[in-house]
């Protein structure tokens, strides 16, 4: 284990260069990172907002550099063959893309292997690239900051398993702190001597020395690295959880060991198929097991939850000025689709102030994604009509968005699906709507008619009043406020969907206002 030192890799870290040529910027230029990994080598191409960057290109190779070095202590020749056949095909897809440049980041097997530094040279000579071999404890920082781009304001233990090497960071305040590394990677657990009784007491050691460093940690526990990710596949799989996508996926101490046993009593191949684990990170599993096992028992978390942003997304963050990293990449991200996808971009900004009379109780957390939705309301508006709710529920879903609660992403699906449609029932997405109570389900088909009724009034500027709602909780009143100008607007169709919010809302009353005046404008 080596305990933390600071980075020194110049001002611009591997890339050598800023990414964020303007702190005021919005748009992420697209940006090429290749992480050549212990047991594997991928390249991720980033585009979209700058604070909530999208995966425009994303490609691993399962190569294996590491296995096998615990008794040769040189990398896998298979494996060196082909990372090398990888970093070709990458550098060639980078120059079709047009990129300005590809960044490489190398970890544990590259570093630790006896022929590392000459395996380095040979990719930089093969591929014209310049091969950043980073230690540990920068390891563990990148990754912390890659949870950091995710979550804004985490605290907790990071937890960043590789082949070779497990990584621990704390974070707190937005800020990084003690880091270590430790040997600790799956793929060493392989042919280590002794069986299964000597892996666990080592295992117990050295998570032992690790806790002694990092002291308690009694927060949330995030699991950053492919074997993380593939124990929580197959927790899904054993509770049978509707919706698969591993961002911010939540479990318990006693989840997590209920899925160890599971794994222990299971047909690996089987489960393999059943969670689409390729079979390299299939055999990794059951050494991850025991790691994970011992880990829990230790730092005993109060949850865990999975990232699936790491070293790739930390050198991002890296380089982000204050005034970025401040952004919600959240609202980023909506902000993003709308501008590039939306009919009116624009119009999510008067939509959100037209609906926001129905939620006057509504805390910040909900007032974002009430937000968000509003932003996203007309992007899926190329969808064919039959389908465009479900479009929307889908993409708002699966998205690759940060700061995104599973029950979140529902609520947020099931707004956009109201948007296009007055029920939720009849779709292949009944199973996902569990994650939310009756009640939030009832505030989500609020929000979505209340947008569809916004979206008939689109062409009136909010701003200036011409349109608005209001709605007396207390009496159960709801009315709808129209200018003299704005009163064609209130149409067939605009009654129907007037009428729709209101039986949602439960309103006794449901009233529609015709000023005889002109609002007054500000100034």
């Amino acid at each position: 284990m080596n305990k933390h030192t600071e980075p020194d890799h110049g001002d611009w870290g591997p890339f050598g260069r800023p990414i964020f040529d303007d702190p005021k910027s919005r748009h992420l230029k697209r940006v090429g990172v290749v992480d050549i990994g212990s047991n594997s080598v991928r390249l991720v191409v980033f585009d979209g907002a700058a604070r909530s960057p999208a995966y425009f290109y994303n490609e691993k190779v399962m190569c294996g550099l590491g296995a096998g070095m615990t008794e040769s202590g040189k990398l896998n020749p298979e494996g060196k063959r082909r990372a090398l056949s990888a970093m070709k095909r990458f550098q060639m897809l980078a120059k079709g893309m047009e990129l300005p440049f590809l960044t490489v980041v190398a970890t544990a097997a590259m570093r630790d292997a006896e022929d590392g530094p000459a395996f380095q040279q040979e990719l930089e000579q093969a591929t014209g690239l310049k091969i950043h071999v980073i230690d540990g404890e920068e390891e563990a920082r990148l990754s912390a900051q890659g949870v950091l781009l995710g979550w804004p304001g985490a605290y907790g233990l990071i937890c960043d398993i590789g082949g070779s090497s497990m990584e621990l960071a704390e974070i707190h305040d937005g800020k990084v702190g003690k880091r270590i590394s430790s040997p600790l990677g799956p793929l060493k657990f392989k042919d280590m001597e002794g069986g299964a009784e000597a892996r666990k007491e080592h295992i117990k050691t050295v998570i032992k020395g690790l806790a002694d460093y990092m002291g308690s940690q009694n927060d949330r526990l995030f699991l950053v690295g492919g074997s993380w990710r593939a124990i929580a596949r197959i927790d899904m799989e054993r509770r049978n959880y509707p919706l698969h996508v591993l961002h911010e996926y939540r479990m318990d101490v006693q989840a997590v060991t209920d899925t160890i046993a599971f794994i222990e009593t299971s047909d690996l191949e089987e489960l393999r198929k059943a969670c689409s684990i390729s079979s390299a990170r299939m055999d990794l599993v059951p050494y991850a097991c025991e790691v994970l096992s011992r880990l829990i028992k230790t730092f005993k978390p109060k949850d865990i939850a999975v990232s699936s942003y790491g070293i790739r997304e930390g050198m991002l963050y890296e380089q982000m000025p204050k005034e970025v990293r401040e952004r919600d990449p959240l609202i980023e991200a909506c902000r993003f689709a709308e501008r590039k996808d939306a009919r009116l971009p624009g119009f999510g900004r008067k939509l959100y102030k037209f609906v926001l009379p129905l939620f006057p109780d509504a805390d910040a957390a909900r007032l974002r994604i009430v937000r968000a939705a509003c932003l996203l309301h007309d992007v899926s508006w190329r969808a064919h009509p039959d389908y465009r709710a479900e479009v929307c529920f889908d993409n708002s879903t699966r998205a690759n968005l940060g700061g995104l609660k599973h029950s979140e992403r529902v609520y947020l699906g099931l707004a956009l699906l109201h948007r296009y449609r007055n029920r939720r029932e009849g779709t292949h997405f009944e199973a996902m709507y569990g994650l939310l109570t009756e009640a939030k389900q009832t505030e989500a088909e609020i929000l979505g008619k209340a947008m569809r009724l916004g979206a008939m009034l689109w062409m009136m500027d909010a701003g200036q009043d011409k349109v608005r709602l209001s709605w007396d909780a207390w009496t159960k009143r709801l009315c709808l406020h129209l200018s003299k100008d704005a009163a064609p607007l209130y149409g067939e169709v605009t009654e129907s969907r007037f009428r729709s919010l209101s039986e949602s809302l439960g309103a006794l009353a449901a009233d529609v206002e015709i000023s005889t005046e002109e609002p007054e404008h500000d100034e």
